[in-house]
């Protein structure tokens, strides 16, 4: 901008608009805002997605009953500790359901943006850009949450859902996995920004997440070779907690190790994909390719 200093010389200003906490936040509740209004612009996603699990879950529950022995899964017992093998699943499915929303929210969200040819003029706005694929899970995880409530008291009138034990304990449990899986999150949004793919790399990975971590069954029951895998991981923890909380299973490793584990990883994969995050967008920006898909 142009102006006349006091001695009427011309002089050049650049105004450049440095954010604050306020603006950062606003520009949050903005980009959930949008997606909340994008998602109840077709009604028919909440029917899809609380009945979609229980048509999944059907075949499971009437499989578990054949090989039940009086009513109980007493194999099923002898690997997790309960019988209850319709509640344990029903809460495998529900983190699951977040670990999706995350992935969804953050890769896809990337891809949208290219498709739509908008991913470079959003990037341009004086708002960090991790927070951007934060505002755009927003939704995702207040949605999931709803639908989560929705599904299990119907999936509770059904097949039976009978949680025993500590619901606080396992919601405060919770909160780290979550946080932790914003870590994976930027870390996946980095390779979509490489590849320039996310469908069949959502699918893949959340395939991968839900084998490995024991969303649908215990993962004592994997091969030795790959139980190893598993317990890297550390959402397996975060499922297990869960489950040992509600419904009084036995869990992998003593119930305050578990907690240990989920709260180091919190701050580790956030802070590493947080690293692969910056390091892969500033190969893309160098590399001009941001915008191509």
């Amino acid at each position: 901008m142009d102006t006349l200093d006091w001695t009427g010389a011309e002089t050049t200003h650049l105004e450049v608009f440095q954010p604050t906490w306020r603006s950062q936040v606003r520009a949050l509740l903005a980009i959930a805002r949008k997606d909340w209004y994008e998602y109840w612009r077709y009604p028919l996603n909440v029917v899809s997605t609380i009945f979609q699990p229980i048509i999944w879950l059907t075949p499971v529950y009437f499989m578990g009953r054949a090989f039940s022995v009086d009513g109980e899964a007493r194999g099923f017992a002898a690997y997790s500790g309960t019988s209850d093998y319709m509640s344990f699943i029903l809460l495998g499915a529900v983190l699951a359901q977040f670990v999706s929303a995350v992935f969804w929210g953050m890769g896809f969200s990337l891809k949208k943006d290219m498709d739509a040819g908008v991913l470079e003029s959003n990037w341009m706005a004086p708002v960090s850009r991790p927070l951007l694929l934060v505002g755009r899970t927003l939704t995702s995880i207040l949605v999931t949450a709803f639908n989560s409530m929705g599904m299990l008291v119907l999936a509770g009138l059904i097949f039976g859902f009978h949680p025993t034990g500590n619901a606080l304990a396992a919601f405060l449990t919770t909160l780290p996995v979550l946080v932790g899986l914003y870590g994976f999150g930027f870390a996946f949004a980095a390779l979509v920004l490489i590849v320039r793919e996310a469908n069949t790399m959502v699918d893949m990975s959340n395939f991968l997440v839900q084998l490995f971590t024991g969303a649908d069954f215990p993962v004592t029951v994997l091969p030795k070779w790959l139980l190893p895998v598993s317990l890297a991981i550390p959402l397996t923890y975060g499922f297990d907690a869960v489950r040992g909380w509600l419904l009084n299973t036995r869990t992998l490793i003593p119930m305050w190790a578990e907690i240990v584990v989920l709260v180091a990883s919190m701050f580790l994969f956030v802070a590493l994909g947080l690293a692969a995050f910056r390091a892969l967008e500033r190969r893309v920006r160098r590399l001009g390719t941001l915008g191509q898909h």
